[in-house]
C-alpha cells in the first residue's frame, strides 16, 4: 500500500518548522539541527519530523519524534523512525515520557539503566530525573521520562 506523505531530507527552509514542531509537542528544544532531519509531507506541508542526535561522546540517539496532531495515526511516525533505523547501526539511545515505551518496544528498544548508558545520555537521565521531581510538585500527574536503547 502507497503512502500518502513522501519522507525526505530536510532542508534549510524547514528550520522554523521543525523548531515549531518539536517545541508544540513539548519535546527537547535542544540539538535541533536541520541536516540532521527527515521530514513527512502531507498535502503540501510538513506533517513530521525526526532525527538522530550525535552527542558529543559519540553516542547516538533518536531525537525528535514530532506529527503534527491532524496527521497523527496515519504511520507518519513509524515511516520516519524506520527510516531512521535503517541508517543506523551500532548502539541508539532514545528518551521518552514512560508511557511512550510500548510505542517504541517494536522497533527494538528496551528500558536502559545505568552501566548501559552512554556518559552523555546518563547525564541527561539524570537531568530528566531532577526535572520529574521539580514537576511532580506542581502536577498531579504522572510526569517523567525513561531512556531506552537498541543493540545492533
Amino acid at each position: 500500500m502507497e503512502q500518502p506523505f513522501r519522507l525526505r531530507e530536510a532542508q534549510a527552509a524547514d528550520q522554523k518548522t521543525i523548531r515549531q514542531m518539536v517545541r508544540q509537542a513539548r519535546i527537547n528544544p535542544f540539538g535541533i539541527y536541520w541536516p540532521k532531519f527527515l521530514v513527512a509531507e502531507l498535502q503540501g506541508q510538513i506533517a513530521g519530523v525526526g532525527q538522530v542526535k550525535i552527542h558529543g561522546d559519540g553516542s547516538r540517539e533518536l531525537a525528535s519524534i514530532a506529527v503534527r496532531p491532524e496527521f497523527r495515526r496515519q504511520g507518519i511516525a513509524t515511516a520516519i523512525i524506520e527510516a531512521l533505523l535503517a541508517r543506523e547501526a551500532g548502539v541508539l539511545f532514545l528518551t521518552c515520557r514512560w508511557k511512550m515505551e510500548g510505542f517504541y518496544q517494536p522497533f527494538g528498544f528496551r528500558r536502559a539503566t545505568g552501566v548501559e548508558l552512554s556518559p552523555d545520555i546518563a547525564r541527561l537521565d539524570r537531568l530528566n530525573q531532577r526535572l520529574s521531581r521539580l514537576a511532580a510538585l506542581v502536577t498531579s500527574k504522572p510526569v517523567g521520562g525513561i531512556v531506552m536503547r537498541r543493540d545492533p
